[in-house]
């Protein structure tokens, strides 16, 4: 603020800026090049501050010498002259200045130009002389006034809140005269004037004036020094506002709302608001300007309260502290005033004609928010509940709750018809309604909400929640509108119109109400939660244009910054959510129906393909996971609230809205029986986001592993094709396309955010199940396991390195809790049980082992024990884990054809780790206490080596052949188009079947080579059911590798199928000389139809040449070879002697002589105990009528085996007085 002597130098200023524009004027008439900026410094330079407008001035012509091209140091003593006539005019008439003549002077003392006439200098000094002479003119006329500001500065902190309107530019008066100022002489002693005596009413005044113009941007009166150019004038009716006879100290109290009237008032037409140009206020109308003077007032009042506060004052201060609290006052009713007109305009909106959309101008104030939350209508100096839209909403509400519940209401509507015009995150927005993109529109709803009343009122509009279900509007079906084509439309923009349609693949498609589409279309949160980043977009496929050419580097870049600007939006989705919940009981209600119905609606969505037309979008179900994750991390975080979780949860419908189901079509099947568990919550909000966040990530991250890893596959699979058939990776539309996709995909399945919060979810999850009762346990949704399963193994595979710090102690000792012995039977899924086992070895078996894993060592080890494995180090681990992975190694049977190969492989190089570590060795001890379990083991071992060896020897030459066949171009060139993609197509196959069978037969053979070292289990493989088993598979593969030139197989990188036969014959030897000297092996051996004296001798043969055996191992395999001749000359004999059995001692099924018959109970059947195991062992039911039947229930035939050893005691005894005689 200034007071009244420099109020009349800024009058005579203003003559002075016209002549300083006039200067510049004549500089680019001559032709001299000037910045365009100057002549707009001088023009906007605020009359009210004189210090400011002489810098402006000086500012302006120095900034001419300096960019001017014409400058050189010539005719230097020429200007030493002109720069002590400047010092000497600025010291003698206007001392405030001195220093910046000073400056300029000694500018201009450097500075010389070449090409400027007399005519230039002249004007320069008139323009200073006329500076000096204005200052000692209003020096003169205002003796009264003191000489230096009596009021603080205006507030710095209010400065980024840019006026809404501003006047008319005012026209200065005309310059005065050279010759009529008269000069004074200069004091004879340079001693401080004694300052003047003040007018405080004439201060007050003052104050007050400036401190509208700061705060309403308006400036009121008749003369020229009450306008300015950024505020805008009003010309009131009644001069009693600022006529200082009928009010002295200025406006008061009384006066604020008359002044916001008047200038609320305004027509939208008025000259007053023509230069509003681009300030950002203009968006906010009406609204966003009263909007900006409750924020700036409340600025101003904090400064003067801080100024007021200080604990030490001087004098003046003191007596100033009446006048700032009557400021005070003022800028309290301004904050109250604006309030009420606010609420007025939004409830009547044709009270004011600049405020006639008001709902809208207070949607676009909300938006603004993403861009400068500083500057919104939500943010206060004063504190978090005394901003602009908060006050006017409990203005609003106390008024009238219906008229506020209706503001609310058209304020959503306005902001929901503009996110119905988003597609997606990549949009730029529309210009129309709110406009903005979708981050503007969900700051706008997020900032709405911040008012608990607003958000309740918001979660109780009728677009909230979809129609109940079995209701005819449920059912009812919905044609959207065709996106409307622009009139002259070009071919390119229509095509990119209907691309824009196939984003969301069904954006004109019908669908029913309820169902998820018109959950995305239909609900506010959906019109939210829809919007992300496809795939499909074609900023997409502009961003990853030409993948094959990009490096990876490259790649990640693009990726992450699609993945913060998705983060960035996700975030303000989880602020909406939160703010809902916490606004009160009735809006938790509503999100919580909401969630039910996002999770109903979508119960089919995680398909390899669901149908889009029933499913909601991607996007929809991630963001979706996203929220719930987010309302999760309170008790991720804390152990002690995680224990809130009740089980009972799942088994109470009334609770989980019908989403754990156990009956009908979408039934969720729990781990163990359909059994409940009452619900009694301590907190039922925690175990119903638990539970729903556990079901939205089995819609989402779940499928999208596995679409992603379909996709990863592809790429392969492609790559494959294209490096066989010597094409261009480069210029392969196809293989781009995959490559496109597959990018666009990694944004999200691998987000470090996102998938480090599913971690920390499921390691969670793990750790409330470890805490569960058995009979709670059972209760649990088995998709739950299945998930977490599923998950990490997906990171495994793709994202290992985001698995780095992650704790995974309480997902280890769950999975070694559900595979042991206790549990089996609680987790009866097979497949299930089977992942567990692929979990281990993905993520725990340590990567220094045969894993060639690339999970990070801190994930595979227990930091609680040193940093030792995991599989080592956890007690019930070391206890329970050898004998479980023996039994799964045989249950694995029961999973499909080709994924029993994978967990096979993986579970032989768990049990060679464990083997290892001399902490599992009292368990691999315990293995033959369980005959059962071991029987199961073995079997599977058996079973697998029979059928994939065979198979892999017979389909490894048909490999060869295709790979020569390929090799030979002109051979290949030679065949159609159709029988070439028919051999490649084969060929494929053969290749994907050997890779997987192989490496199982590898690790079979290995694992009975270190099993059987052990004389106990060696033990176990030699009882009467098994070791006739062993002894064919045995001889079976010695046949495949010896008898059939496997050993001379070849094939192009043998590597890459695992194919290493002499190393797989080793194995096979190593086996063969550990069971060489048992007679059970030796005569089981004889009895195979596969044994042949040529094929035992010509194996030891090459076993000696390769030096696959020594020292005593090749001692025994010798030895067995002649002790299995000698035994197969026996059974020769006794073959003979069993010719003539009678029908009733064979075993009905293998027409075998039976050793020990049994009664079958389900059917009356009797056959040979080994038969019978071995039937059971793959199929638990009675091989006669398939009755259910167990090798427990059999029953001996006692009299039957007595009969039959009388007879073949008969029978040996004739044939040896046969062979006497």
């Amino acid at each position: 603020m200034m007071d009244g002597a420099e109020l009349a130098v800024a009058e005579a200023l203003e003559e002075v800026v016209v002549v300083a524009a006039a200067v510049l004027c004549f500089l680019s008439c001559l032709g001299l090049e000037t910045e365009s900026s100057l002549l707009p410094s001088l023009l906007v330079v605020e009359s009210s501050f004189f210090p400011s407008a002489v810098a402006a001035v000086l500012l302006a012509v120095s900034s001419f010498f300096l960019e001017s091209r014409h400058c050189s140091l010539v005719r230097m003593p020429c200007f030493l002259s002109f720069s002590s006539f400047f010092s000497l005019m600025g010291c003698c008439l206007f001392p405030s200045t001195t220093s910046c003549f000073l400056l300029l002077s000694d500018l201009l003392a450097l500075l010389a130009l070449e090409e400027v006439s007399c005519l230039l200098l002249s004007s320069l000094s008139l323009l200073f002389f006329l500076t000096a002479a204005a200052a000692a003119a209003a020096s003169s006329n205002n003796e009264d006034a003191p000489s230096s500001m009596d009021v603080d500065k205006p507030s710095q902190t209010g400065g980024d809140a840019q006026p809404m309107e501003v006047d008319e530019v005012i026209k200065p008066a005309a310059a005065s005269s050279p010759k009529d100022v008269t000069m004074e002489p200069a004091p004879k002693k340079k001693m401080k004037a004694p300052p003047a005596p003040t007018d405080p009413l004439a201060k007050l005044r003052r104050k007050k004036t400036l401190l509208l113009r700061r705060v309403l941007l308006i400036t009121f009166g008749d003369a020229s020094t009450d306008r300015t150019p950024s505020c805008v004038h009003l010309p009131l009716d009644d001069d009693d506002i600022y006529n200082s006879t009928k009010s002295p100290s200025g406006v008061h109290v009384r006066h604020i709302a008359e002044l916001l009237a008047a200038r609320l008032s305004l027509s939208p037409s008025s000259r007053s608001l023509e230069t509003i140009g681009q300030n950002s206020s203009k968006v906010g109308g009406l609204i966003g300007y009263l909007g900006g003077c409750h924020k700036r007032a409340g600025e101003e009042w904090k400064e003067l309260k801080a100024q007021g506060n200080k604990k030490k004052k001087t004098k003046k201060e003191i007596e100033d502290d009446a006048s700032l609290e009557e400021l005070c006052g003022i800028l309290e009713e301004i904050r109250s005033q604006v309030v009420s007109y606010a609420a007025s305009s939004l409830m009547v909106p044709d009270l004011f004609e600049l405020g006639i959309d008001a709902p809208l101008q207070l949607a676009k104030c909300l938006s603004t928010t993403s861009t400068d939350p500083t500057s919104s209508i939500t943010f206060d100096a004063l504190g978090k509940n005394s901003n602009f839209y908060y006050s006017v909403c409990e203005e609003l509400h106390s008024q009238d709750a219906e008229s506020f519940a209706t503001v609310i209401g058209d304020v959503v509507k306005h902001i929901t018809d503009s996110l119905s015009k988003v597609t997606s995150l990549l949009d730029e927005g529309s210009s129309e309604g709110v406009g903005g993109n979708g981050l503007f529109l969900a700051s706008a709803l997020r900032e709405l909400c911040t008012n608990k009343k607003a958000a309740v009122s918001l979660a109780k509009t009728p677009s909230f929640l979809l129609p109940p279900a079995n209701t005819p509007v449920a059912s009812e079906r919905v044609q959207p509108p065709v996106p409307h084509v622009p009139p002259g439309a070009s071919q390119q923009q229509m095509a990119l119109i209907r691309m824009m349609q196939n984003i969301s693949n069904t954006t004109s498609a019908p669908y029913v109400r309820r169902s998820g589409p018109g959950l995305e279309k239909d609900t506010v949160l959906g019109l939210v939660l829809r919007l992300g980043v496809p795939s499909e977009h074609p900023s997409m496929a502009s961003s990853f244009s030409n993948p094959a050419t990009r490096t990876r580097k490259d790649v990640s870049q693009i990726t992450d910054g699609f993945r913060r600007q998705l983060e960035l939006y996700q975030g303000k989705c989880n602020e909406l959510v939160k703010s809902l919940v916490v606004a009160g009981e009735e809006s938790r209600k509503r999100v919580i129906q909401w969630l039910i119905d996002a999770l109903l609606v979508n119960v089919n969505a995680d398909g390899t393909r669901p149908d889009r037309a029933k499913v909601s979008s991607e996007e929809l179900l991630m963001n979706l996971s996203v929220v719930l994750l987010k309302l999760c991390e309170p008790f991720i975080n804390d152990p002690k609230k995680a224990l809130l979780v009740d089980p009972g949860f799942v088994s109470s419908p009334e609770s989980h809205g019908g989403i754990y189901i156990t009956t009908g079509d979408n039934a969720l099947p729990r781990l163990g029986e359909n059994a409940t568990t009452p619900y009694n919550p301590k907190n039922s909000f925690i175990p119903l986001c638990f539970f729903f966040c556990s079901r939205s990530l089995a819609l989402t991250v779940v499928p999208g592993g596995s679409r992603y890893e379909n996709i990863a596959r592809n790429v392969y699979h492609t790559h494959r094709t294209i490096r066989q058939q010597n094409g261009d990776l480069r210029s392969d539309p196809r293989f781009n396309r995959l490559l496109q996709i597959q990018y666009a995909k990694e944004i999200v399945m691998m987000s470090p955010a996102y998938i480090t919060d599913v971690f920390r979810y499921y390691n969670m999850v793990a750790g409330i199940f470890l805490t569960m009762e058995k009979d709670q346990l059972k209760t649990m949704p088995e998709h739950i396991v299945d998930d977490l399963c599923s998950v990490l193994v997906y990171a495994s595979s793709f994202c290992a390195k985001l698995l780095s710090g992650a704790d995974f102690g309480n997902l280890f000792r769950l999975t070694v809790k559900l595979l042991s012995k206790d549990y089996a039977q609680l987790v009866r899924n097979y497949n299930l049980r089977a992942k567990l086992g692929d979990v281990l070895h993905d993520i725990f078996l340590p990567g220094n082992s045969e894993s060639h894993s690339e999970v990070p060592d801190s994930v595979t080890c227990d930091p609680l024990a040193g940093g030792q494995p995991y599989l080592t180090s956890d007690k019930l681990s070391k206890e329970t884990l050898a004998p479980s992975l023996l039994l799964l190694y045989g249950e694995v049977e029961n999973t499909g054809f080709y994924e029993k190969n994978d967990h096979r492989t993986k579970i032989a190089a768990l049990l060679k780790f464990l083997w290892d570590s001399p902490e599992h060795k009292p368990a691999f001890k315990r293995i033959t206490e369980n005959k059962k379990s071991f029987a199961t083991f073995a079997n599977g071992i058996v079973n697998e080596m029979n059928d994939k060896f065979a198979s892999v020897m017979e389909t490894l030459p048909a490999i060869r052949t295709v790979q020569l066949q390929m090799a030979n171009p002109q051979e290949w060139r030679a065949l159609s188009e159709e029988e070439r993609e028919t051999i490649t197509s084969r060929h494929e196959n053969n290749e994907r079947e050997v890779q997987r069978a192989l490496p199982l037969c590898n690790s079979v053979m290995k694992m009975l080579g270190f099993l059987n070292t052990d004389k106990d289990i060696r033990d176990m493989f030699l009882l009467p059911d098994m070791c006739p088993r062993l002894a064919n598979m045995l001889l079976h593969v010695l046949t495949k590798l010896v008898g059939s030139r496997g050993l001379g197989l070849k094939v192009e990188n043998p590597e890459s199928y695992n194919f290493r036969p002499k190393e797989m014959l080793q194995d096979l030897c190593v086996v063969f000389s550990s069971f060489a000297a048992a007679d059970e092996f030796q005569i089981e051996c004889a009895r195979s139809g596969y044994y042949t004296p040529d094929l035992m001798n010509k194996s030891v043969k090459t076993c000696r040449k390769l030096a696959l055996l020594k020292g005593e191992s090749m001692e025994l395999f010798a030895l067995l070879a002649t002790k299995v001749e000698d035994a197969s000359k026996i059974m020769i004999g006794d073959e003979d002697l069993y010719r003539d059995a009678p029908e009733e001692f064979l075993d009905p099924l293998m027409q075998e002589f039976m050793t020990d018959p049994v009664e079958l109970p389900t059917s009356g059947n009797i056959v040979d105990r080994k038969t019978i195991t071995q039937h059971l062992l793959n199929d638990e039911t009675d091989p006669f009528n398939r009755k259910k039947l167990s090798i427990d229930d059999v029953v001996p035939a006692k009299e039957l085996k007595e009969k039959m050893k009388l007879w073949l005691d008969d029978a040996k005894a004739k044939r040896a007085a046969g062979d006497q005689s």
